[in-house]
């Protein structure tokens, strides 16, 4: 499982959808605690990163997988380039939750952000809140 994270982290820098949606369960549940947002499917999932605004970059700093192959974890550092005029580079940490099904597809993916926010308007159409 620790390949299929790495391949989803490197098609998700190199914005290789077409690799990155080969990662994925076609049921996949991606999750957000912070900001209380899920969404259903990979198509929707696909669609949500293609559209994400602004400039981003991840670096995978640690990946750990069960001897299992059903559940893996990485921790990431997210440079995100801010959309306000003036405002330079961010860095943040975040954690990344995984679980997989018997083919090796990400069936679920929870992402972990340093604090909670206010999700940017324009995804609602992918999303639901809870």
């Amino acid at each position: 499982m620790r390949g299929a994270v790495e391949t989803y982290w490197t098609a998700a820098e190199a914005r290789d959808w077409s690799t990155f949606g080969a990662t994925l369960a076609e049921g996949v549940v991606y999750e957000l605690p912070q900001t209380r947002e899920r969404i259903l499917g990979k198509e929707r999932y696909l669609r949500f990163n293609q559209e994400y605004p602004g400039d981003w970059h991840a670096r995978v700093e640690r990946i750990v997988a069960d001897a299992e192959g059903r559940q893996a974890a990485a921790r990431t550092v997210f440079t995100v380039t801010g959309d306000q005029p003036g405002s330079g580079p961010a860095e943040m940490d975040a954690i990344h939750f995984f679980t997989f099904d018997e083919e090796g597809l990400i069936t679920g993916v929870t992402d972990f952000w340093p604090e909670s926010y206010e999700p940017p308007a324009g995804r609602e159409h992918l999303v639901e809140r809870y």
